[in-house]
């Protein structure tokens, strides 16, 4: 922070660390220079351990690969995995070869994955074989049944009509696509040629990932980050927590979110620090087993996450003394949690931090030597080389204390949402500065606490949800005439997800037939764990819909209590 004593609830951070003019690919390369030798990435579940030369060596396999399949700069990769040592080499190997990754959640189902690949017009999908209930291959198959007789390469489907290649993880094979190994090795010297100039010749302004977050009009946003906007966020953010080439970041936040593949994988290329993936999913005792094994020195998760680990079974036997750091976001952090994690998890320095997917994604955070009552209570204070701003509904700055929107502007602000003009008009003015939809106040010293939302996103575990998509498709449940869906606190997950639903006369329904109705539709995350039937709903006198009230009200019903803000 250059600034003190604030009059207006404005605040610029300093500039005594220059902005890196690197591409994602350049931040690995500068990596295997420093620290050819040095420990990057460690994944017990699958028995591996790469240095940042092993790293660098299978990225442009990879992109090589990608080269010989016909792919050109600016054609979209989307990924469908969750946490393994081939994410991170997909990462790094598409940025080499010009490509822009598509962040795809491993959640989604059939009508999510269909409109994600499309959106952005997909060209080749790496994809793991299945993962927990969920069945890619059968999934696809669905979506492009002509698959099972293309040649791999080639397939023409008419459901997704720009995905020409489908990349299988793993050893098995299956008719129609690509195996992973094979794409690693078909390259040639000339192919590696090109993925050399292709390198050489990229801008760090270029885009290099997509990420989808939900909008309120129920169909998800793509936010298209640049190298510029991601590589230097991670390595901002790790400069706050002191990271060197010493520390071991544990990772068992999905790389899927900018949570794991910004502030996890490419914050430890910047510094050196080693990688490690507990576990290919959130697993609390492989997170409390992976600390203790490869003594890690830092921890990121959203709330939910950490207060797993501290609950789980034996927590007391582990020893957490290696820890010293790490970021808690994603989901507001309460107060109680951050001391206990402070103490018990042996996180003296945890750091919170905020900021948005279009952000790339933090706009503020704490610092490791931050009074202790500001690490706990607010979201911290702005990034270096980043703006932020207090606005009322006019856009007229407030003074410090009143609540009103966040907004940012600086060089982590997206590019915008792909192909989708109107909507990035809509979130970014002409001074480029980007509405957060967030109610935050600024005190006199630049710390900043969000208090409340002005959509009404709802964040369990750290999942952005947007109530709009869900009672959109309730809606083509034939028997709900009007649905309303809100968020209600959680202690648990921060918030969990509640439908009020009036059905057409005449009609019946329990709330597990909606939730079945839901199944297989929906990610998990999004379908309503509270479920109520009502004949009608709260109104204003002008006749709009009061979620506050039903949210009130359900909370008292449930017995649930207020949800502290972060």
């Amino acid at each position: 922070m250059e600034e003190s004593g604030l009059s207006r609830s404005y605040a610029h951070g300093g500039r005594s660390n220059p902005l890196l003019g690197r591409t994602v690919g350049g931040v690995l390369d500068a990596a295997v220079r420093r620290w050819p030798d040095g420990e990057a990435l460690v994944v017990p579940h699958q028995d591996i351990r790469w240095t940042w030369q092993d790293l660098h060596r299978k990225a442009r396999a990879l992109g090589a690969g990608l080269v010989a399949l016909g792919l050109r700069p600016g054609d979209r990769v989307g990924i469908l995995a969750p946490n393994l040592a081939e994410w991170v080499a997909v990462q790094f190997g598409t940025a080499y070869a010009g490509l822009i990754l598509v962040n795809i959640n491993p959640a989604y189902r059939l009508p999510e994955l269909e409109y994600a690949l499309n959106k952005v017009g997909c060209r080749t999908l790496i994809t793991e074989a299945r993962f927990r209930t969920s069945d890619y291959i059968a999934m696809l198959r669905e979506l492009a049944p002509e698959i099972d007789t293309a040649a791999p390469g080639k397939l023409a489907a008419a459901r997704l009509p720009d995905l020409r290649n489908v990349i299988r993880l793993g050893d098995g094979r299956t008719p129609g696509f690509s195996n992973y190994r094979d794409v690693v090795g078909a390259a040639t010297n000339e192919h590696r040629s090109r993925l050399d100039d292709i390198a050489a010749g990229l801008d760090f302004d270029d885009p290099v990932n997509i990420q989808f977050t939900s909008g309120t009009t129920g169909a998800p946003k793509a936010a298209t980050l640049t190298h510029h906007n991601i590589v230097n966020n991670a390595n901002l953010s790790a400069r706050i927590m002191n990271f060197t080439d010493r520390d071991r970041l544990c990772i068992p936040v999905p790389m899927y979110h900018c949570f794991g593949m910004v502030l996890g994988t490419l914050l430890c290329a910047t510094h050196g620090a080693a990688m490690v993936f507990p576990s290919a999913g959130f697993d609390a005792a492989a997170v409390l087993e992976a600390i203790e094994a490869e003594r890690c020195t830092a921890l990121h998760g959203v709330p939910t996450m950490f207060i797993a680990a501290l609950d789980a079974p034996g927590f007391a036997d582990r020893d957490m003394t290696s820890l010293r750091t790490g970021i808690m976001a994603g989901a507001p952090c309460p107060v109680e949690l951050m001391h206990r994690v402070m103490k018990e998890l042996h996180l003296p320095e945890i750091t919170i931090g905020y900021g948005m997917t279009e952000t790339g994604p933090l706009s503020t955070q704490t610092a490791v030597d931050d009074p202790v009552a500001m690490r706990v209570a607010t979201v911290g204070r702005v990034l270096p080389h980043t703006e932020v701003k207090i606005v009322d509904a006019e856009g007229r700055i407030l003074p410090p204390g009143e609540p009103g929107e966040l907004c940012t502007r600086g060089y982590c602000v997206m590019r915008g949402y792909w192909a989708d003009p109107e909507r990035t008009a809509k979130e970014i003015d002409a001074a480029h500065w980007i509405r957060s939809g967030d109610i935050a106040t600024m005190d006199e010293d630049g710390y900043v606490r969000i208090v409340g939302r002005i959509k009404d996103m709802v964040i369990r575990g750290g999942e952005n949800i947007y109530p709009r998509e869900i009672e959109e498709f309730l809606y083509t449940n034939p028997k709900i005439d009007e649905v309303e869906v809100f968020g209600v606190p959680d202690r648990k997950y921060g918030e969990e997800l509640a439908a009020w639903i009036k059905l057409h006369e005449g009609k019946a329904a329990t709330a597990e037939e909606i939730r079945n109705f839901c199944g297989g539709k929906l990610a998990h995350f999004k379908i309503p764990r509270y479920i109520k039937f009502v004949d009608e709903f709260p109104m204003t006198v002008t006749g709009k819909v009061q979620k506050f009230v039903m949210r009130q009200r359900m909370a008292e019903e449930l017995g649930l209590g207020a949800k502290e803000p972060a």
